[in-house]
């Protein structure tokens, strides 16, 4: 069995000692009351956990059954039950709760390529979740809302960093480690219980609860699922988390998936959660159900089991359910179901075991301990990828041509940001300083950022700030630029900047009510840091605020700043009433960092984002380009010195342009904690050796990529395994300061194999990666898809036979003729290599597998089965369940490739539906191919309410085989047909 369940006795021991321990002790070693003095069969380990839920939820009563069923489970006392929080957020370490080790950011954490790394960072996250028990600080729990595996298709999505890969297996692989790390590997004794985010086919912000992913079953089956199947039948995650997008027209929260696809993934019993507020979005804006009350009872019966719901408000939810079940809705059986799900995940956690079970004694030691400092600068290091190196690096520290008079600059030079998923620094190791911990002298060090005031051209005064820690509300006081009147700019790209003042370092922000300068970073939901210098005809600029409340219904409003009072009180008016000002530059940034670099040894520029500002939950990125000034700051200091660095710090793919041909050396990180410094310190001077590799295709410009709403990947070309264009830099690329050498690759019992040698002079990992090409197939197949890799370490000289398990099985598509996996008989090219673009050894697989057979329209088809389309769109049968065609304009047309008509089909016959009569048009061979039959359709009740229609076949003329059409008028939805 997958949980790999083991067999307790059922006899309960009645011992003194026993007794009293269940009377002190009552989940994660809290004192309970008094009433729990006896000793219950739920808390006796002893007992195979579906006995001990069945125990505890007979006890429960309906009223308390039912309060369970929200994010915040209260405390039953009368049990001595603690109260219960889904959803601490622990994407790359421990967050909102305090002080805790930050990793990198996944996506830094997924290109080490590095599944034991993953598992190891996914245990110290573990540990430090426990560490908080003791105390059980606001917001803290063991359900743990992590890790993301939505597929990273589009490198526009504002969340980009929360993922993995553009790619399922890679995804699935990582994904399950930090999972088996986080769990701590015994499905049935649980350190935490991760849920994965968030399912399903999410990959964009704009509009995130009103778009529908549209997914053909091939892009379902062999894409978006097969990213969050690994960890989940690993048993490496206890549940999933819905995401807000409709999928093929039903939202998320409701997607009955969630009990006939992923709960047949596992044995074991899974928490299924929603997303915040995802349960109200059915409602107000998607408008699915008329009430909550239906809501709330239909995504129960999909799936849910814990509603996040109005904060920590139970209310409304629990009214909801109880209203459902007075309605007929709910069946009290299926509340029994969903708590049970909750109650085994809370058993397995130890929540009711002595001592708070086998986690119950780990403490607040284990956060930001030592251990867990030193695994977050190798996962920092493993993580960056060494993108150029013309022999520039690495730098040498000491002895003949070192490089240790060295200026360190850009606007990631000597700060460290985070993200919005991400916890409290401990402290922060920045660039600048980890390179001068390495060298044991200090560093000349500039932002390369302009320093300006502003002076309003109608009043002759500056805006200034207050000087304290606190700041103060900017005001228009000054004729002379003081200090106070100073802000450094830092640009964002997009016309976004961000003001921090030179009188406290503070950022200017907006506090609903006045500019104040007493943020250290740009930072909140809202990024109310944000700001435009709009240059007008005459020269002047005007400030526009540009946090992320603005919506565009607001642009007309009041978004620009100007004296609002006699004090000069900076505040939002009009347009036409905002002030004019001149901008004076006190401090030219790139003439700063020209300075510094000059005469230097080398010069480190350090670039990139600001992660609350490009691109970010409910944020699409619009620019994939480097910040404007950024890109000429490199340019000038790889002018003033040619021994230039740089180090990209972001979170996502960067269209670089002419940058990366001019600069002699290129790395990337991710925002990569608290250890960034020391971490690139450590590959710059060589003492680690690159070994990164990207999970993205980088992509030349944004011409490269169809809509971001387009999830369709095998049809729009999308990822690695379908994209023909030339990309900047290939999915799985990386370099080294040290070149390998492939031999022959053979095939071996399960898989195979590849010697590889280490044919440099330094020490260095190599990431051994196997794809595979079906060269022939009844459908399209990716280019190449990864089916293995393996990391290898490898001295110089040293030769090392790298395994890659895969089975004939790993070969199989999905076949929409059958609606089932299908492994075709052929041949197959399968190729090992140093990425998806640098194939080093390759051999083919002659595989007898089946051949699929024509289809067989004489049986009823979904229409979803298509092989081809134009003009459609994927919807929601029913409510319920159910997949259905609906087309977008006229002449929108399905193919069913392949058809085997026989002597000939005489009746056409389909359900449909739709607000207004329309036709369905059968054709063969194209979508203007020979016409065989046209149906008329009438308008239905409604486009849920489906009649069957038919039609006779022109006499003779469907025959044979080939290709059949349909081709469908504006508003029709089609669920089945056939042709008999």
């Amino acid at each position: 069995m997958k949980g790999k369940r083991r067999r307790h006795s059922t006899r309960r021991r009645h011992s003194t000692t026993l007794v009293v321990a269940f009377a002190l002790i009552a989940g994660l070693g809290a004192t309970v009351p008094a009433t729990a003095d006896t000793p219950y069969p739920f808390r006796d380990p002893t007992l195979p956990t579906s006995k001990r839920v069945d125990d505890l939820l007979g006890r429960l009563t309906l009223d308390e059954k039912i309060s369970l069923l929200h994010q915040y489970e209260p405390a039953i006392p009368r049990l001595g039950i603690q109260s219960f929080r889904t959803g601490t957020e622990a994407l790359h370490g421990v967050a909102w709760l305090g002080k805790a080790t930050v990793f990198p950011q996944a996506i830094g954490l997924a290109s080490t390529w590095d599944p034991a790394l993953m598992r190891q960072v996914g245990s110290a996250v573990g540990d430090e979740a426990r560490g908080f028990q003791q105390q059980r600080p606001d917001g803290w729990g063991l359900n743990l809302w992590a890790p993301v595996v939505n597929l990273l298709r589009d490198p526009r999505w504002g969340r980009n960093e929360e993922g993995y890969s553009e790619d399922p297996e890679l995804t699935g692989a990582l994904s399950t480690a930090y999972g088996e790390g986080l769990t701590g590997g015994d499905p049935n004794h649980l350190k935490t219980a991760p849920t994965l985010k968030h399912y399903l086919a999410y990959n964009n912000e704009v509009d995130r609860a009103t778009t529908s992913s549209d997914l053909r079953p091939r892009v379902e089956k062999e894409y978006d699922e097969a990213a969050f199947k690994p960890a989940i039948e690993a048993d490496a995650a206890t549940g999933v988390m819905t995401s807000y997008n409709l999928v093929n027209g039903r939202p998320a929260t409701v997607n009955p998936d969630l009990n006939d696809v992923v709960r047949k993934w596992t044995d074991q019993s899974l928490l299924n959660v929603t997303d915040a507020f995802a349960p109200g979005n059915l409602v107000t804006p998607q408008q699915y159900y008329p009430t909550i009350t239906e809501g709330d009872a239909a995504a129960l019966k999909a799936g849910i089991d814990s509603f996040t719901d109005n904060s920590a408000d139970p209310g409304p939810t629990t009214t909801a359910i109880n209203s459902a079940l007075q309605q007929g809705l709910l069946k009290s059986s299926d509340i029994d179901t969903a708590v049970s799900h909750i109650l085994s995940v809370r058993v397995r956690l130890g929540e009711f075991d002595p001592g708070g079970g086998k986690y119950g004694s780990i403490d607040a030691s284990v956060i930001d301990s030592p251990a867990h400092q030193q695994l977050a600068r190798r996962a920092a290091a493993e993580g960056t990828v060494l993108l150029k190196n013309n022999g520039a690096l690495p730098l040498r520290s000491s002895g003949s041509g070192s490089a240790k008079n060295v200026a360190v600059v850009g606007p990631l030079a000597d700060t460290l940001y985070t993200d919005w998923y991400s916890g409290t620094l401990p402290y922060a190791v920045t660039p600048a300083k980890g390179i001068a911990s390495k060298l044991g002298t200090g560093v000349t060090t500039s932002e390369g950022v302009d320093r300006i005031a502003l002076r309003d051209t109608a009043t002759g005064k500056y805006v200034t700030a207050g000087t304290g820690d606190t700041g103060a509300p900017l005001q228009e006081t000054t004729n002379t630029p003081t200090t106070a009147a100073q802000f450094d700019a830092f640009d964002w790209g997009s016309g976004i900047v961000t003001l921090r003042s030179a009188a406290n370092g503070k950022y200017v922000g907006y506090n609903w009510s006045n500019f104040v300068n007493d943020q250290t970073q740009p930072n909140g939901w809202y990024v109310q840091q944000q700001f435009k210098l709009e240059q007008q005809d005459d020269g002047t600029y005007l400030l526009k605020y540009a946090g992320y409340e603005t919506a565009e219904s607001w642009w007309s409003s009041p978004v620009y700043l100007g004296p609002t009072d006699a004090n000069g009180t900076l505040g939002l008016v009009t347009k036409d009433q905002a002030a004019h000002y001149a901008k004076d530059v006190v401090r030219s940034g790139v003439a700063d960092a020209v300075a510094a670099v000059k005469g230097k040894d080398s010069a480190v520029v350090v670039i990139g984002s600001m992660p609350s500002i490009n691109g970010r939950e409910a944020h699409d990125r619009t620019d994939m380009a480097l910040a404007p000034t950024q890109e000429a700051l490199v340019k000038a200091v790889h002018a003033a010195n040619p021994k230039t660095v740089v180090v990209v710090e972001n979170s996502y793919p960067t269209t670089l342009g002419a940058l990366q041909k001019e600069v002699p050396a290129l790395l990337w990180t991710s925002h990569a904690g608290q250890e960034t410094g020391n971490a690139l310190a450590d590959i710059l001077y060589g003492d680690t050796n690159p070994s990164g590799r990207l999970t993205q295709t980088w992509y030349q410009s944004e011409s490269d990529l169809p809509s971001i709403l387009d999830y369709d990947i095998i049809k729009s070309a999308r990822t690695y395994q379908y994209f023909q264009g030339t990309p900047l830099y290939p999915f799985g690329y990386g370099l080294s300061y040290t070149t390998f050498r492939y031999g022959t690759l053979k095939p071996v019992a399960g898989g195979y194999e590849v010697p590889v040698t280490n044919t440099g002079t330094r020490a260095g990992d190599e990431v051994v990666q196997l794809y595979t090409h079906q060269r022939t197939s009844r459908d399209k197949e990716p280019l190449k898809q990864l089916k293995a890799f393996q990391r290898v370490s490898l001295k110089p000289g040293e030769t090392k036979t790298v395994r890659l398990k895969i089975q004939q099985k790993d070969l199989a598509h999905w076949d929409v003729t059958r609606s089932k996996w299908a492994v075709e008989s052929g041949t197959y090219d399968v190729m090992a290599g140093a990425s998806s673009a640098d194939i080093r050894a390759r051999t083919t697989w002659r595989v007898h597998g089946e051949t699929i057979p024509p289809r067989n329209l004489s049986r009823t088809t979904r229409a979803e089965n298509f092989d081809d389309y134009s003009g459609i769109h994927l919807v929601d049968e029913s409510k319920a369940s159910g997949t259905a065609v609906g087309a977008a304009a006229d002449g929108a047309w399905l193919k069913f490739a392949d058809t085997q008509l026989g002597a000939g089909a005489t009746k056409f016959t389909a359900r449909v539906a739709g607000t207004g009569a329309g036709t369905i048009e059968v054709r063969l061979g194209s979508a203007t191919g020979r016409l065989v039959g046209t149906v008329h359709t009438a308008a239905t009740p409604s486009s849920y309410d489906y009649e069957t229609v038919t039609v006779d076949l022109a006499g003779g003329a469907a025959k044979g085989r080939g290709d059949v059409y349909l081709v469908l008028s504006d508003g029709l939805r089609i669920s089945a047909f056939a042709l008999r």
